[in-house]
């Protein structure tokens, strides 16, 4: 009778230990379930919540800020860090290097569950792809707009954030649609990179094309080249084409730290254009317009100072 009884003891502890096993088992595979988002480079299998991630793209950083996921990011791009973003300038987050390089082993040695590259480091994607899946989530400046809500909700996916995320994009769909009321429709505009004295002008379809295609304004010139470092312009150009608001994006200020806006601006030939005689030269924040751009909280930025000019 005793080793009948003891027997059974023994059968119920195995079973009791399988059990707990299966559901240890079962915590695991839930952890790393894994999910398809579609990104810039295709579409990639991610951990679904992941626990560790590296983010080298300041758009999508505050993209997770806003939406309220940034509490796992182990590691981040921080030499260039916009001033909106400063709480992650932070030693708690490991500095990887800045936009265009940074440290491989580095990134390696934080054992990331997710890398998310950005267009700067596309050439890389390859060499990230070896440590962790790597996503992509690039604006298509074509397409601003959709683009971004299409990266915005595929974001959201990967951390539960999907109904903030919907809410978000409604209110910034209600703040374009408020800018567009008021953009003045006899007005044309030149967006234009100051960089070391010199400037380029990005028209329909480039980098900064969303003044035009998204917000409404008209360009002065339907035929600037839609490429990624603007189109070579001179100061009697700016004169000849005589916008009614010349928009600013001081590349010099951020990269170099010596602003040259005032160099193409103070011109006597711009001087004489419709924009500087009625104080329509608007300075962007180049940290929002050059270094990220893409996330929540920049594209509002945006709307908010091209706004700000339209008062």
């Amino acid at each position: 009778m005793k080793k009948i009884i003891a027997a059974l003891a023994s059968l119920l502890l195995l079973l009791t230990v399988s059990a707990c096993g299966t559901d240890a088992g079962a915590g695991n595979t839930g952890e790393q379930e894994t999910i398809k988002i579609k990104g810039t480079n295709g579409t990639v299998s991610v951990p679904r919540h992941p626990k560790r991630i590296v983010v080298l793209d300041y758009g999508v950083l505050d993209s997770l800020d806003k939406l309220g996921a940034s509490g796992h990011i182990v590691g981040l791009s921080r030499q260039n860090v916009p001033a909106y973003l400063k709480q992650y300038d932070s030693d708690k987050y490991a500095n990887l290097g800045n936009l265009k390089e940074v440290d491989l082993e580095k990134i390696n040695s934080l054992e990331p569950d997710l890398i998310i590259s950005s267009n700067r480091l596309t050439d890389l994607n390859e060499k990230f792809e070896k440590i962790a899946p790597t996503l992509q989530l690039t604006v298509d400046e074509k397409n601003y707009l959709d683009s971004f809500k299409e990266n915005t909700l595929e974001l959201a996916k990967i951390v539960g954030k999907t109904s903030k995320a919907k809410a978000e994009i409604k209110k910034i769909d209600q703040k374009i649609a408020d800018l567009k009321a008021r953009v003045p429709e006899d007005q044309k505009t030149l967006t234009i990179i100051a960089n070391e004295g010199k400037a380029s002008a990005f028209g329909s379809g480039s980098r900064y094309g969303l003044i035009n295609d998204l917000f409404g304004f008209t360009s002065v010139d339907s035929h600037i080249e839609a490429s990624p470092h603007g189109q070579s312009i001179s100061t009697e150009y700016i004169s000849k084409k005589n916008p009614d608001y010349l928009f600013v994006v001081d590349r010099s200020a951020v990269v170099t730290q010596k602003p040259s806006a005032k160099q193409v601006i103070e011109n006597d030939l711009v001087k004489r254009t419709s924009a500087y005689k009625n104080k329509h030269i608007v300075l962007l924040n180049p940290e929002v317009w050059y270094f990220s751009g893409g996330g929540i909280e920049s594209l509002n930025i945006m709307i908010d100072e091209v706004a700000g000019a339209v008062k």
